[in-house]
């Protein structure tokens, strides 16, 4: 398998994916045509849209995914981001996960963003989507073997807010279930190649395990 596992489309002093663009193209070497999951927004053909744009500068074609006939000809998947309980619900509702899985494990790059990055781990469990809507599962594409937080922000000590910080709630999920987490900060992504790990970008990802006080692990090759 080949995964590109984007934290964010859009970075602090970035445009949409001008952050990760040069492991997209690295990722999509040899490829002409992606083929774009966009179910995490409410306005499919305006998110299409922006991508068929935003990834034609790069040289791709781009076509929307709509059901399991699209998933069986693609030559890459891009999953966009958006809200994570909205995507995997029309998924079920479409059946597509299992077409998408298939391919995916077949060696088809796919890419995710955000969203679509929750979407490769075993389940969403550690999205920081607001549950919009009810998926019948939470149950998702299981590429990698453990849980992946984007968007993850370390606590600020000068802040009054009173509510949980992401580390709080990674420990929660600890309580009830085994799996490790990866958070993932902004301007950082996990290249996953059939099986080994490496984390792109200029910051560090920090790593949850049960039992375990967490860790910071730097750029490079991951062992999870």
């Amino acid at each position: 398998m080949r995964l590109l596992l984007i934290s964010s489309s859009v970075v602090h002093g970035y445009g949409f994916l001008d952050h990760p663009e040069g492991a997209i193209r690295e990722v999509l070497a040899g490829r002409k045509r992606v083929s774009f999951v966009p179910f995490a927004m409410a306005d499919h053909e305006g998110y299409t849209e922006i991508v068929r744009q935003r990834l034609g500068a790069m040289g791709f074609d781009v076509a929307q995914v709509r059901e399991a006939a699209d998933v069986a000809v693609a030559e890459a998947l891009f999953v966009g981001g958006g809200n994570t309980f909205r995507l995997l619900k029309t998924l079920y509702e479409r059946s597509l996960l299992e077409p998408m899985r298939e391919r995916a494990r077949a060696g088809i790059p796919y890419l995710g963003s955000s969203a679509g990055t929750n979407l490769a781990t075993p389940s969403i469990r550690t999205t920081n989507d607001m549950p919009i809507v009810y998926p019948p599962s939470f149950d998702a594409l299981g590429l990698v073997p453990f849980q992946i937080n984007p968007h993850y922000l370390d606590p600020d000590p000068a802040s009054t807010h009173q509510g949980e910080t992401r580390e709080m709630r990674i420990r929660e999920f600890h309580e009830e279930n085994t799996t490790p987490v990866v958070g993932l900060r902004e301007g950082s992504m996990l290249d996953v190649v059939d099986g080994a790990v490496t984390l792109l970008g200029d910051r560090p990802a920090r790593i949850f395990r049960r039992g375990e006080e967490p860790v910071e692990a730097e750029p490079g090759r991951l062992e999870i």
